[in-house]
């Protein structure tokens, strides 16, 4: 049966055989000051921030906050928001976004997922956009519904990919994609929550060519150097569909998990 399947452990062995490694709060420093100017024209965060539903009266944790992308774009329309990330450079530019905004009911909360939560306070909603590729997803689950009293947001990369899953196919690369949405929801379901589940969708980050040329160009940037025979490969997989790859293939998609904690 379903409820007897192990997703926790399957999620941990697929998050290891992804060969990813948790990047050091500095390397989020450094990334901050572009990511806070990045923020403000976001059609992502437009989508998210538009499926949550809210109230004057409530209070919201933003996990992994960032430069505050989500959490300052809610704050007019709540009573309280708390930032929390793992990166002081983040939380920084969180702030000083706030002050740009006049926006004064942002909290800032330094911490990770894998600290104690204890002196994190309950809110009535949790967002976590673009946040959740965590080493451990049960644990996380634990603890977004043990924070939140009303409804949960969250953002998982659907695929696990970044870069195109069709370039890699084609190219024959090792799958080294992250757990996505279905472990999430398999692991809900085990604790009888049932989610709404939609999706946002962006372009791909090889959208944008003109010409043959510049879509191999996109493709070795995401992928690294081709050989000879990769590019004929790609140069064969533009020609055949050329109108598609200059929206860069299919596009990124973001699932929209929203639930309320059992």
């Amino acid at each position: 049966m379903l409820k007897d399947i192990d997703f926790a452990a399957l999620y941990r062995a697929h998050m290891a055989r992804s060969g990813r490694q948790a990047k050091p709060a500095s390397s989020w420093d450094a990334k901050a000051e572009q990511m806070s100017t990045e923020m403000s024209d976001s059609a992502y965060a437009k989508a998210f921030v538009a499926q949550v539903v809210c109230s004057e009266q409530d209070t919201v944790l933003d996990v992994g906050s960032g430069p505050g992308t989500i959490g300052l774009a809610l704050a007019p329309k709540v009573k309280q928001v708390y930032c929390l990330d793992y990166s002081a450079g983040m939380l920084a530019a969180m702030e000083r976004n706030a002050a740009a905004l006049h926006i004064t009911n942002a909290q800032p909360m330094l911490a990770s997922w894998e600290d104690d939560w204890a002196k994190v306070p309950r809110c009535d909603i949790a967002v976590v956009s673009r946040a959740s590729i965590v080493a451990d997803m049960a644990d996380a689950l634990n603890k977004l519904n043990a924070i939140a009293t009303k409804r949960v947001y969250l953002t998982q990369l659907v695929g696990g990919r970044f870069s195109s899953r069709e370039m890699a196919e084609l190219l024959d690369r090792p799958d080294t994609s992250f757990p996505d949405h279905m472990y999430i929801i398999n692991l809900l379901y085990q604790r009888h929550i049932y989610p709404t589940l939609t999706y946002i969708e962006m372009p791909s980050r090889l959208a944008g060519a003109t010409n043959e040329a510049e879509f191999i160009d996109k493709v070795a940037n995401s992928f690294g150097p081709l050989s000879n025979e990769e590019q004929q490969k790609v140069a064969a997989w533009y020609q055949k569909w050329p109108d598609y790859a200059q929206q860069g293939g299919e596009p990124q998609r973001w699932a929209l998990l929203s639930w309320t904690p059992a």
